[in-house]
């Protein structure tokens, strides 16, 4: 993190749930007698006006207020007794926030102190207008019975994995069926084969288990309570996991190609990264879904964001409508629901909003992803970010000043927060409105927590800097995307915002538009088949239905929008 290069700024808050406070107690005492005597009628009519002024600081929710309230329960482990906590560091009032983010997440079976994220996580968004659905909760609190239930440690656990291994028939529970998410690509793909793993788990009543790769968990916490989703290291198959591929014999595609019938008791490796073929697409259809459905293993190894395609599957309609009733919020609330930053990396966030983001009116978030070779930094990727920025109006035009007008107390305060592998971008829009006034008085601060170079993968720290990152964008006003970006598209769908989306540039020229506004938060399902199922025949699945359409970054990808776009 290029800390050195931005100077920081002196309004660090303390922690709002430890009871820290920013200013002193109020310096009198509420029976209106201040060294033992009695207060004078003008002295008290005064003390009343700034106690009602103080009041309405309070009340109004302002978020630049230094006021001081009092949260039930704040404390991590301290059984719910009353903390008093600044408001200074939060953008809204905080007795507003509901820490289970509309019934999300469960209310109890987490160690607070062990994921500080899990609840704090309400306290740094601001209000956001998407409620999940009640059909959702109760789905949710079921699915946290079912892996409680059967996961790891368990003994249905312990005999279906003593059945894996042996390849002998059983008759243990019936109702603990497994998912296995392989981990596998960059961590923005991660994040959203996960969310669309677990929506199928959800629709089908199957334990999601992830494999932690090199980092999985050190990056995310639980999210179910009382157990545990990772997959535990002594796993008969995880040695193979590196070999699955679209020429697995255990593959879906090519049971079907090779006319191998599926048994409850043998696994089925599910190929759906971006490469796969006609056969593995076969995934997505109705009497396909009944005949992988008799395996109690499915082992998938995934590359692509594939909940819009599960929409489009009949079985799956009546399900979705109902845990879905707005289509275009589903890696929303998965999305929150699942994805809490460790400790570790909640640290980074909380730090770094704290110190650069907390006090500002607006906070505009610029991801910029560049597919060229070279490094850059690249003229005409800066040109595209400076005209969708201020023809959009996201940021303000600079003006030539020749005298330097009067101090502006009362001007909006704008940060912008880049993230970008290059810190080119950053360091012409910083030199822009640090050397130039805005049009507007507006005072625009600029920053970017790191700069990595390239993209590094397999690399832990990295990968917590880039989690972090794409959570501090989440947390933004407004947001501008790279199309095509995974890491963009988890950004939008966990903070709720219809980015505007810059399009992918050919021949170094900045696209005519350079961006536009995204019909949706939804990701974007880069690699979807074209195929009906029922007339085994090639078809526009992007034209289907209302709520299915094609990505504006990538013309062939779908999408779920809102159903009267």
């Amino acid at each position: 993190m290029d800390m050195k290069r931005i100077r920081r700024l002196s309004h660090t808050s303390p922690d709002p749930l430890k009871g820290e406070l920013d200013g002193e107690e109020l310096p009198f005492s509420h029976h209106g007698k201040k060294n033992g005597s009695q207060i004078s009628i003008p002295v008290f009519v005064l003390l009343i006006c700034v106690v009602g002024v103080t009041l309405f600081v309070v009340t109004s929710g302002v978020h630049r207020s230094e006021s001081i309230v009092t949260i039930a329960g704040a404390g991590g482990g301290g059984g719910g007794e009353a903390k008093r906590v600044s408001l200074s560091r939060f953008r809204n009032s905080p007795t507003n926030k509901d820490r289970t983010l509309g019934g999300l997440l469960a209310t109890s079976g987490f160690d607070d102190q062990s994921c500080l994220s899990r609840y704090r996580t309400a306290f740094y968004r601001k209000n956001i207008p998407h409620k999940p659905s009640r059909y959702l909760i109760q789905k949710l609190r079921a699915h946290e019975s079912l892996q409680k239930r059967c996961g790891p440690g368990t003994n249905s656990y312990r005999k279906a994995v003593e059945q894996l291994r042996s390849g002998q028939r059983s008759n243990f529970d019936q109702d603990c069926n497994y998912l296995v998410w392989i981990s596998y690509s960059g961590l923005g793909n991660r994040i959203l084969t996960v969310a669309s793993a677990f929506l199928y788990s959800l629709l089908t009543n199957r334990v999601l288990l992830i494999d932690r790769g090199k980092d999985m968990n050190d990056l995310f916490c639980e999210p179910f309570p009382e157990t545990s989703w990772l997959l535990p290291l002594d796993f008969p198959l995880t040695n193979t996991f590196a070999n699955f591929s679209i020429t697995s014999p255990e593959s879906y595609g090519n049971m079907i190609m090779n006319k191998a019938g599926v048994h409850k008791d043998n696994f089925i490796y599910l190929h759906l990264d971006h490469g796969y073929n006609d056969n593995d697409k076969l995934f997505f259809c109705e009497e396909d879904q009944k005949t992988i459905q008799n395996a109690r293993w499915l082992m998938l190894r995934s590359d692509i964001y594939f909940v819009p395609s599960l929409f489009l599957n009949s079985l799956f309609k009546d399900e979705l409508n109902q845990l879905f009733p707005e289509k275009d919020t589903v890696f929303h609330h998965l999305g929150r629901y699942l994805f809490h930053p460790t400790n570790a990396v909640w640290g980074l966030i909380t730090r770094y909003y704290d110190s650069y983001l907390a006090k500002t009116d607006e906070i505009v978030g610029i991801q910029v992803r560049v597919f060229e070779i070279d490094p850059g930094p690249f003229r005409h990727v800066l040109d595209q970010i400076i005209s969708c920025t201020q023809n959009e109006g996201l940021l303000p035009q600079t003006v030539v000043q020749d005298e330097i007008g009067p101090p502006a107390f009362n001007a909006k305060s704008k940060a912008v927060l880049f993230t970008s592998l290059n810190m080119g971008y950053y360091e012409h829009i910083r030199s822009m409105y640090w050397e130039s006034p805005t049009s507007t008085g507006e005072i625009v601060s600029v920053y970017q927590p790191s700069y990595e170079g390239y993209q590094q993968s397999e690399r832990n720290k990295h990968n917590r800097k880039a989690w972090a990152e794409m959570y501090l964008l989440s947390l933004t006003d407004k947001l501008v995307t790279s199309g095509w970006s995974t890491f963009g598209y988890v950004a939008q769908g966990l903070g709720g915002l219809k980015p505007w989306i810059m399009f992918r540039p050919e021949n170094r020229t900045v696209p005519n538009p350079p961006c536009r506004r995204d019909m949706s938060m939804e990701p974007c399902f880069h690699s979807p088949p074209f195929y009906d199922c029922k007339k085994k025949q090639g078809i526009d699945t992007g034209k289907l239905v209302p709520h299915v359409k094609h990505c504006d970054d990538i013309t062939w990808g779908i999408k779920l929008v809102d159903e009267n776009i």
